[in-house]
């Protein structure tokens, strides 16, 4: 064990002696390409200062996103001037996207990493957490008793309505698209719009489109969902069983298809597939919202703000994996409404009791001392699934 893990060691030993623990958190700058997101507002450090929790922010993490170092320093932060520091005093790390490689070596045995991991997507960030050792808990598979995903509803409930307005734009002809406004104009019939999935992201993609005029196709495989569906959607939203033959037949009359569909922690399905593009309209609109867990459209692959689109058979591929970093200031307040609840409990108990107590945090532990403990991660390598309650204790 180094010095610096070491300390790291003693400063949770130390704070741990308290009946109520004290813990050192640490808010990292984004450093993926054009994420101006931060995982805590101002207001969120303040709750967690006034909890006597010390709170490190790296300089100028949430100037993209609107919030200044000064803004941070009066809700009782510190600011540090690199992630360095933060991974070596930290003794909870929270990000928004994934670690990238650049942070792989920083992170220390027993630190807790909250964040989005999107394990199932990359074998090559599961192992480096393996390796680590450190207690990955993962936004997208916190779960409730409904099986509702509550770190996950915010970002889906942005980039849902964001899909539809990046659809609407990459069918501009300036853009390469077709040249066809999404709700028509009258004596014009509308654009056409299929999404599939109808979860939280489906259903505000869907809202949207309808709300600017499109016809729209909403496909999911459940039908208590689409009859629920079916009350409060608009007239101009269609609700369909999905199945192969459903979506076959009406990508060819798609001008914008949206990739809805999320198994929690799993890799998502393929549901169109290489065959499927020649059918479709020349200048149409592919976007693939579920490309965090490795897209459901065969010819996905993942892209960024500053190269966000590529085209196959004329059909344009939007796969940006970050879409709410477009709009930063509403996604990090959103996000962090959603988790600092979470990040209260897990700093004031620490990750065990935390975790005994609420099942809710204890569904998003993915990777835990160098344990696979998501069965949706260990499916997807072929690696060993260790039970997470048997890592817990009394």
């Amino acid at each position: 064990m180094g010095a610096e893990t070491a300390c790291f060691s003693l400063t949770l030993k130390k704070n741990t002696l308290n009946k109520e623990i004290i813990m050192i958190v640490g808010i990292l700058k984004e450093i993926k390409t054009l994420e101006n997101r931060v995982s805590m507002t101002p207001a969120g450090v303040e709750i967690l200062a006034q909890k006597k929790h010390i709170v490190l922010v790296e300089q100028d993490a949430g100037v993209a996103s609107g919030f200044t170092n000064d803004d941070y320093v009066r809700a009782g932060a510190e600011i540090t001037p690199g992630p360095k520091e933060i991974y070596d005093r930290a003794e909870m790390v929270m990000h928004v996207k994934e670690p990238l490689p650049a942070e792989y070596d920083l992170i220390k045995p027993g630190q807790i990493v909250f964040t989005y991991l999107h394990l199932a997507a990359s074998e090559e960030l599961t192992r480096a957490l393996i390796k680590t050792k450190s207690i990955d808990i993962a936004y997208e598979t916190l779960q409730k008793a409904d099986r509702s995903l509550p770190l996950l509803t915010p970002m889906s409930e942005v980039a849902g309505r964001m899909a539809i307005q990046e659809g609407a734009k990459y069918l501009e002809m300036a853009q390469g698209g077709q040249g066809v406004l999404l709700g028509g104009v009258p004596g014009v019939e509308p654009a056409t719009v299929m999404v599939i999935g109808g979860g939280i992201v489906g259903t505000n993609a869907a809202k949207m489109a309808c709300g600017l005029g499109a016809k729209v196709y909403l496909l999911d495989n459940n039908l208590d969902r689409l009859r629920y569906l079916s009350d409060v959607m608009p007239s101009n939203c269609f609700l369909l069983m999905s199945s192969p033959a459903a979506i076959r037949k009406l990508v060819q009359e798609a001008d914008v298809v949206i990739g809805a569909v999320l198994i929690p922690g799993a890799k998502a399905p393929r549901l169109i597939t290489r065959d499927m593009l020649p059918t479709m309209k020349k200048g149409s609109v592919l976007v693939d919202v579920a490309i965090d867990q490795g897209g459901c459209f065969e010819t996905s692959k993942p892209t960024t703000h500053d190269h966000p689109t590529y085209t196959i058979d004329g059909v344009i591929h939007y796969c940006v994996a970050n879409m709410p970093g477009a709009v930063a200031k509403t996604s990090t307040m959103a996000l962090t409404n959603a988790t600092l609840p979470y990040a209260l409990e897990i700093a004031g108990k620490g990750w065990k009791k935390a975790m005994r107590e609420n099942p809710e945090i204890k569904s998003g532990a993915n990777v835990i001392e160098g344990q696979v403990t998501y069965p949706g991660v260990a499916e997807a390598f072929d690696l060993p699934l260790v039970s997470i309650d048997s890592l817990l204790g009394e």
